[in-house]
């Protein structure tokens, strides 16, 4: 008995603090909170104010990857979130710089405009959709690009040791997402700036076992382990971020839009020297 309740400690011990956290995920239930932000969302937010806000469209931000999740996950889920036009519109909106028009439900706010002038024509008109409808506001600035790749397995490995029938290990996989964006001029079509970003995306696996025969005919077997997958939406908004980032950088760069006075650029030098850096 001394010897299983020693194996078992030691058992444990490898594993240390570890356990408690898949434990208590499992365990406790969480109420729902903010997306949380990467480093880049912050350094959006701390970009120099424009002297004018530009006005900008996004129609669509696609994923252009092809990539579904390996079975038996399903042949049918993708990759990558699909969703990555709310996240652009999002970054452009957290960065000050754009005001930015809705598009992609175009169709939609069309249909509720022509809602609102029958209505009109009614008697009792609510007081909220009296007044005329005005046009809608044209862009100056249109935001093309998308989800270009997602590379799995990029990276991967591991280590581990055995002694005397007790064993742990720790494997790791990493894999990369890829966004496309680009600035074009909406009066010549023009492409503005371009810009390409990376993302990785961590997996990692911790595993400890046990293997020993206590007594004869009387063994003694037990695993545990868990995987921590970095979620990859996160991933795709923090490279989309960037890539706003490295835009407006760029443009600010080539004189294409203004700093509001002297502004704070360090946000700006820090993208720009990535590119001296390449």
């Amino acid at each position: 008995m001394k010897r299983l309740l020693s194996t078992l400690l030691i058992l444990a011990t490898l594993q240390g603090c570890s356990l408690r956290e898949p434990m208590s995920a499992e365990q406790d239930t969480e109420s729902p909170t903010l997306t949380p932000r990467a480093s880049t969302y912050y350094d959006l937010i701390n970009m120099p104010r424009p002297k004018g806000r530009l006005m900008a469209v996004v129609y669509g931000f696609r994923d252009q990857t092809g990539q579904y999740k390996p079975t038996p996950a399903s042949s049918f889920s993708t990759s990558v979130t699909q969703g990555a036009a709310s996240m652009l519109m999002d970054a452009l909106s957290a960065s000050g710089w754009f005001v930015v028009l809705e598009r992609e439900g175009l169709q939609n706010l069309l249909t509720e405009r022509k809602i609102i002038r029958a209505s009109q024509k009614k008697p009792d008109v609510a007081e909220n959709i009296v007044g005329e409808l005005p046009p809608l506001q044209a862009a100056n600035l249109m935001l093309e690009g998308g989800i270009i790749a997602y590379d799995t397995n990029v990276r991967s490995g591991g280590e581990g040791a055995r002694y005397l029938g007790i064993d742990i290990s720790r494997e790791y996989r990493v894999d990369q997402v890829t966004v496309n964006l680009r600035a074009v001029d909406v009066r010549t079509g023009q492409v503005l700036t371009n810009v390409m970003t990376s993302k990785t995306i961590y997996s990692v696996g911790r595993s400890a076992g046990v293997f020993k025969f206590i007594e004869f005919k009387k063994l003694l077997e037990a695993e545990v382990g868990y995987t921590t997958n970095e979620p990859a939406q996160l991933c795709v908004l923090s490279a989309i971020e960037a890539a706003v980032g490295h835009l407006l950088a760029q443009g600010i760069e080539r004189r294409l839009w203004q700093v509001e006075g002297s502004g704070d650029k360090a946000t700006v030098d820090k993208y720009l020297s990535q590119y001296q850096q390449q």
